[in-house]
């Protein structure tokens, strides 16, 4: 029997009851199902739609279970095929067992006959269909982002024209950006499907958007269009842990039906099948690396998981790592990037461009160093993830309190002088630049209602959400000082589109964002970051610079990382080349692909 969520209180619909005799795809023909569809002129067997990223196979299309695993089995490199609707998933299985998976998902459908459309209630986006290439390109960025199989772009340009296939797009008013995209698969032009259904795939909202409902909008717009069409209900599939996702579409009004998906075993699907990582509550910067090692047959044992500590295995081989930090990296080298007088002094001997310093001890010569350059950056001689960090600070009553609060502390800090620029993150793995970013403070985005301190707060959660609790804003004396600067008051409400930064530091731990950069990056700053990592002497670093554009040659190395977070430089293979780097003789034998991601998942 079905279940239902004791979240959710409305009435079971009767079509949900067995004796109805569920179908596959709706509900046997001897049933009444509301919507159905007459015979259609699109009448197909072994049915399938091509969506770039992948072809949802219909599998209530097939009449004999071995040619429907022979089309699950001829999946494209690099896809990600789904066969949904089967009528005997235990059968097809043991005609491939070492080929083909159950999918841990669940299938949820929206009664169409039932759905009343909402008055629109939308703030700051619009919803519409994709339109040009260049509309695509933002899409292609949002799936990647989302670690979802992109689609190509000859290929979504044509979806366009496609009676079958609907994609919609969120659009930023106040930017024309696209925050969001979806998906729709018309059943009936799919195959002349007689209980007249339609489905819902790929769902992705931007994990950089600060405007919230973006998903259930996409959501309940494509049910809209479904509904005019005169479709019976629309299915989405969503994997079972995703309790935040399931929740969200109970409360649009979806339903779980007893309908099961397969797919083909890849490097894609690997974590669906390959079982749960031996300690769920690793941060995501240990996760990511553990993961890639259990994909090629590497042992890993969990340490310590809350601090990030594991050890890894193979041929007779074993290292610990705390996250990114591994054995290989010597104490001497450590020591270099913790100490930020250090790391200075070993780069500026290189030849390297490192901003002035003085310690923060020596209040005087700290005026007198402000007074020189006129804005400075005050900070601890060892810290990371931004904390005690305070930036652009340029009267000395600011300065005084930064150097006391570090002295209250126990903390030695830091007095340098401030550089203008972009915040960019370089990762330097076994001597060769890995990934590029641009990281930026936390912004928030008025909507003529919410206090700025409600706004703050509101993006606080989001940021937390989509990055699994990494990512916050601090309700602290530095983001007061931002605010102000900024000419507002926590309590102040601003106009409408109003975008207001409220952090001085991009750290992503304090609510920053981080935008990949690596095709961008100037052979200059690549250059540099691998001279500063051979004159550290550390294997894996991340190098903090400030520069006045990516593909300019002009910047200021800032700091050294020892343990920098890889989990945030998607879509590029930080993980694989530290696992190539640990252990050289399994890098021939993985090729990198997109992790797998729900495909029907909600961020707002």
């Amino acid at each position: 029997m079905t279940r239902r969520s004791p979240r959710d209180p409305r009435p079971r619909d009767p079509r949900l009851d067995r004796k109805s005799g569920p179908s596959v795809a709706g509900w046997r023909s001897g049933g009444k199902s509301a919507g159905r569809a007459a015979a259609s002129p699109y009448s197909r067997t072994e049915a399938s739609v091509d969506l770039g990223w992948g072809r949802l196979i219909f599998g209530q299309t097939f009449d004999d279970n071995r040619k429907l695993a022979d089309a699950i089995r001829m999946e494209e490199e690099g896809k990600r095929d789904i066969a949904l609707y089967l009528a005997e998933p235990h059968v097809l299985l043991s005609l491939a067992p070492q080929e083909l998976f159950l999918d841990p998902s669940h299938t949820f459908r929206l009664w169409l006959d039932q759905y009343r459309p909402a008055p629109a209630r939308r703030r700051g986006f619009t919803i519409r269909r994709l339109r040009t290439a260049e509309e695509a390109d933002e899409v292609d960025r949002i799936y990647r982002a989302r670690r979802m199989v992109p689609v190509p772009q000859d290929t979504a340009m044509a979806m366009r024209r496609s009676r079958t296939v609907t994609q919609l797009v969120a659009v930023e008013t106040a930017t024309g950006r696209i925050v969001g995209t979806v998906m729709g698969v018309d059943h009936v032009h799919a195959f002349g499907d007689q209980e007249g259904g339609s489905s819902l795939w790929a769902l992705a909202v931007d994990p950089q958007a600060s405007l919230p409902g973006i998903g259930s909008s996409l959501t309940l717009h494509l049910a809209g269009h479904f509904l005019a069409r005169g479709r019976a209900y629309m299915d989405l599939s969503v994997m079972h842990d995703n309790a935040e996702a399931i929740a969200l579409y109970e409360k649009l009004g979806f339903q779980r039906v007893p309908v099961f998906c397969v797919k083909r075993k890849n490097p894609i699907n690997e974590t669906l099948f390959i079982g749960p990582s031996p300690a769920d509550e690793l941060n995501p910067y240990a996760r990511i690396l553990v993961d890639e090692a259990r994909r090629r047959g590497i042992a890993v044992e969990v340490l310590d998981a809350s601090r990030g500590y594991f050890t890894l295995s193979f041929g007779g081989r074993a290292i610990t790592c705390r996250e990114s930090l591994t054995e290989l990296t010597s104490a001497i080298a450590m020591s270099r990037c913790q100490d930020k007088r250090v790391t200075r002094s070993v780069l500026a001997k290189a030849g390297l461009r490192v901003p002035e310093q003085v310690t923060a001890s020596d209040l005087a010569r700290a005026e007198t160093f402000l007074a020189r350059h006129g804005r400075v950056v005050v900070k601890p001689v060892d810290g990371e993830q931004g904390r005690g960090v305070q930036v652009d600070i340029r009267d000395n009553d600011t300065l005084a309190n930064a150097c006391r609060a570090l002295t209250e502390q126990g903390v030695t800090g830091l007095v340098e002088s401030f550089v203008e620029g972009e915040d960019l993150r370089i990762i330097v793995i076994d001597g060769e630049v890995v990934a590029a970013a641009l990281r930026k403070p936390a912004e928030i985005t008025a909507n003529g209602t919410d206090t700025i301190g409600a706004l703050i707060e509101a993006r606080s959660r989001r940021r937390a959400a989509a990055t699994g609790g990494e990512s916050r804003i601090p309700m602290d004396d530095e983001t007061v000082r931002a605010v102000a600067e900024a000419g507002f008051t926590m309590d102040d409400v601003p106009a409408a589109g109003q975008v207001i930064r409220v952090r001085k530091t991009a750290n992503l731990h304090t609510g920053g964002t981080i935008h990949d950069v690596t095709a961008e990056l100037h052979p200059a700053l690549a250059d540099a970051a691998i001279r500063a990592a051979r004159a550290l002497d550390i294997p894996v670093v991340g190098m903090d610079f400030m520069v006045p554009a990516p593909d300019q040659p002009t910047y200021w190395i800032i700091e050294a990382n020892e343990r920098a977070g890889l989990a945030n430089h998607e879509p590029q293979p930080t993980a694989e080349r530290f696992i190539d780097f640990l252990f050289p003789q399994t890098a021939t034998r993985r090729r990198h692909h997109p992790a797998p991601t729900d495909a029907a998942e909600e961020t707002a």
